[in-house]
């Protein structure tokens, strides 16, 4: 496949279209994977500060009175709280909400409406940019690149006046750490699985190709196969023709042409017949009208009507009826009666002198078998998974004492295929053959 053109950019299309969907589809899962975990992550932090937010919220504003002062109940409620421009100290007492900031590094910050910080709590650089904004939700970074995620809550006094805002809030630096991580996995392992999918693709393809490869290898050898059998008849009966139609030949040179070429058209029309019923039988399979066929008288026939052409041969052609009971199957009387011909015929033609063939017939519960056995030349291994391919011939012979055009076995194997049936070969070389039918036996209604 590698050597012909078509084939091979045609494999590098299916390939590249293979890779290239599943490429996209590994891309897009890729980046729905780290989105995913992306939002997860953050839907789970933005719920923390919620429920954080939302305690303190409902117990500091009952205690405020005036908008912009911090009460000294606040302070209470948060020991750690650290007024602005003051020195603070860390204190070890302690609250809930305090121990909440310190193990989980959330932070607290009061700031007035106007934007002006007047205390903190918790994890906080000192740095951080102090904004109000009407968006609740916001994400600041400080100046070492270290984002926050911070929740902004409107305060109001006792009398419902806006008081200020409190700030609650969370660095990402584990978040962001986490999914640096996350990137570099999917950075190296997309374009590693990209790789081993452009292989796959390019293996897949091949696979996908090889029959239709293989089928077209077989065109190509039947066109050069029918072309050599339809050249050298044809070849013939020109080089005869020719000689003919000179000014020396005489009325006996004329017979032996017009007796050659009759030899020629009979072998043209019997190549023809052959391909014509390979066609009819790959088309159509068995015909519409099919009939019981006893194999018993069909075998006792055909050994019968193959006596003259074994004798003639010298071979001693016999039938082995291995029982009394008629056997009988379903299909088409003609065919069968082809395809055991074609075996009787393909067994004489490669039995030398004083040999043997014999037709042997026998059942089992459910089949028929026909053996065609000879003690002939045989067939070498390595060209038995051949035998049956058309114009096929073992070592490519082409010599005329065998006759036939390698389309005996073809044909053979293709009615017993149209009959659910199967053939196969046994065969030592310089031994003889063995060609086995089995054909499903017919079933009484």
């Amino acid at each position: 496949m590698k050597h012909n053109r078509v084939f091979h950019t045609t494999r590098l299309r299916l390939a590249g279209l293979y890779a290239g969907t599943m490429g996209f589809i590994l891309t897009l899962c890729a980046v729905g994977f780290y989105e995913a975990m992306a939002y997860s992550h953050v839907s789970e932090l933005n719920h923390r500060i919620e429920s954080v937010a939302g305690t303190l919220h409902d117990g500091l504003e009952a205690s405020l009175q005036q908008p912009g002062k911090l009460e000294p109940i606040v302070q209470e409620f948060i020991p750690s709280l650290c007024i602005a421009r003051t020195t603070c100290a860390y204190k070890s007492t302690a609250t809930h909400y305090l121990g909440v900031f310190q193990e989980y590094g959330y932070y607290i910050r009061f700031v007035t409406l106007s934007g002006q910080l007047l205390a903190s709590a918790g994890e906080i650089p000192t740095d951080l940019p102090v904004r109000v904004e009407t968006e609740p939700w916001q994400t600041l970074e400080a100046p070492d690149r270290t984002r926050y995620k911070q929740l902004s809550l409107l305060l109001k006094t006792a009398n419902q006046d806006a008081w200020g805002y409190m700030q609650v809030g969370r660095s990402l630096s584990d978040i962001d750490g986490h999914m640096v991580w996350v990137r570099l996995i999917l950075l190296i392992g997309l374009p590693t699985a990209m790789l081993l999918v452009a292989i796959a693709s390019w293996w897949l393809a091949g696979q996908a190709m090889l029959p239709v490869y293989r089928s077209y290898r077989q065109m190509q050898q039947f066109t050069a196969d029918a072309a050599h059998e339809l050249r050298t008849p044809l070849a013939t009966i020109r080089a005869n023709l020719e000689s003919t139609l000179t000014p020396d030949a005489t009325d006996a040179d004329a017979w032996d042409t017009l007796r050659t070429v009759e030899r020629q058209n009979g072998r043209l029309s019997r190549l023809v017949h052959d391909l014509l019923v390979l066609s009819r039988v790959d088309l159509q399979g068995l015909p519409a009208k099919q009939e019981s066929c006893n194999l018993n008288d069909l075998v006792n026939d055909l050994v019968e009507e193959f006596s003259a052409l074994a004798i003639a041969s010298n071979i001693s052609l016999t039938a082995d009826i291995q029982t009394n009971t008629p056997i009988t199957v379903f299909g088409s009387e003609e065919q069968l009666y082809r395809l055991v011909a074609n075996l009787i015929t393909n067994a004489i033609q490669y039995t030398p002198a004083s040999g043997q063939v014999i037709v042997h017939l026998k059942r089992d519960d459910h089949h028929a078998l026909i053996q065609v056995q000879d003690t002939g030349i045989g067939i070498p291994s390595k060209e038995q998974a051949r035998i049956f391919d058309r114009f096929y011939r073992v070592n490519s012979d082409r010599s005329r004492h065998t006759g036939g055009a390698g389309l005996g076995l073809a044909i053979a194997q293709a009615i017993a295929k149209a009959h659910q049936g199967t053939i196969q070969v046994k065969s030592e070389l310089g031994k003889g053959s063995t060609f086995t039918v089995q054909l499903p036996l017919r079933k009484d209604k």
